[in-house]
């Protein structure tokens, strides 16, 4: 699962960075245009994700995860192809919104491992997973980097990112075995039902608080999709490697999440999810502040690499937080749950840093991600108390 996680995070992408770059090919004019574009681009699959991820998680739970790693999979590859068939941005808005109505791979593999490994190790599989994702992301840009300014094409971007989403569903199909059983009712017991169980889960306090931690923090994360290209493309002009620029600053983000969630996972397995989190957050508010102020491409790159040591270390220690409030039987709609959040925040975030990009520049969209990174530590300091999670890990 380690290894589809990297293929599929790698596959998707590829294409995530030349996003902007590709509306511009559409006719989108002028510069503040294509900002807003952007956002609205960059989220609509968010928002189609966050409404459906609770629906694929109760059918993992229901059918099995590895299913709909599988279901998830082709839905992307199909929706990623039509994106590089797009006629005009509304097209492009469409597919988007596809691509995520069909997705549901995170919170099926996430809750595929989380069933399988102890409980006492869930931050460590789920760092590792984790890191993964983030090698996918590392490599992927790099890749679609290169594709981009070999061929002058950035539609031909989207049909590799389509054939590698593919691969991970063959990947899947082939090598991936899991004896999933439904936990059967005892007796004259009756198993609750999706919607019962459902309430259940968004009315324990402990996972309400989480859960709004993640949207948070998801959203501050990618407020700075949309502007990333665009703010490399200010700095260095018409040069040459202007597409392998924008793909590096998205890779170097996943070179420091390598480095450091598997670290960051086993120890909040050893000292507390709770002080992971709020130094993962500290260090992430720290190193985005000041991207505001560059305006050098190597400089900029250093501190993208420093917000990845610390951004990647909070979904899967949070995510770990919340396996340990529930069964492993009830983990796929609890996942589904966390990522409908993470899908919730990261919908607001590009939208949000377009909008802002467009009206107050480039260099307010890090100073005021940076400072919603920082404020959300009192979230995490006043508002989530795991009285449970503290006694398991303890």
């Amino acid at each position: 699962m380690v290894a589809i996680q990297t293929i599929s995070a790698g596959a998707f992408s590829i294409s995530l960075p030349f996003l902007p770059l590709f509306i511009q090919t559409l006719g989108v004019h002028p510069l503040s245009n294509v900002e807003e574009w952007a956002g609205i681009i960059g989220s609509a699959n968010f928002l189609t994700a966050a409404l459906c991820a609770p629906l694929w998680g109760a059918l993992a739970d229901k059918f099995g995860r590895r299913a709909m790693v599988i279901r998830s999979s082709v839905g992307g590859a199909i929706a990623t192809a039509l994106m590089g068939l797009s006629g005009n941005v509304w097209q492009l808005v469409g597919a988007r919104g596809v691509m995520g109505a069909f997705g549901g791979f995170s919170s099926a593999a996430t809750a595929l491992v989380a069933s399988k490994v102890p409980s006492s190790s869930l931050g460590f599989a789920l760092g590792w997973m984790a890191t993964a994702q983030m090698t996918g992301i590392m490599i992927g840009p790099i890749i679609g980097g290169a594709i981009a300014d070999y061929t002058q094409n950035y539609r031909a971007v989207f049909f590799w990112s389509a054939g590698g989403v593919a691969l991970a569903a063959l990947v899947t199909t082939l090598f991936v075995q899991e004896d999933f059983q439904k936990k059967p009712a005892t007796g004259t017991e009756k198993l609750p039902s999706s919607r019962q169980q459902f309430m259940e889960m968004v009315r324990h306090p402990e996972l309400a608080a989480l859960l709004v931690l993640l949207a948070l923090s998801q959203m501050t994360a990618v407020a700075l999709s949309p502007i990333v290209p665009l703010f490399v493309q200010n700095m260095v002009g018409a040069s040459p490697y202007l597409a392998t620029f924008a793909g590096a600053a998205f890779a170097v983000t996943g070179v420091g999440d390598l480095v450091a969630s598997p670290f960051l996972g086993k120890r909040s397995d050893q000292i507390g999810y709770r002080r992971i989190v709020l130094l993962c957050l500290v260090g992430a508010g720290v190193f985005t502040i000041p991207q505001a102020f560059v305006h050098n491409i190597w400089v900029f790159l250093a501190l993208r690499f420093g917000v990845g040591v610390f951004l990647g270390g909070i979904v899967p220690t949070a995510n770990a937080w919340i396996g340990r409030l529930f069964p492993a039987e009830k983990r796929g709609m609890v996942y589904g749950l966390s990522y409908s959040a993470s899908f919730g925040g990261m919908f607001i975030g590009p939208l949000f840093g377009g909008f802002l990009a467009a009206r107050l520049g480039f260099g307010s969209v890090f100073l005021v991600t940076g400072g919603l990174m920082l404020a959300n530590v009192f979230w995490v300091l006043f508002g989530v108390r795991p009285v449970e999670a503290a006694r398991d890990w303890r």
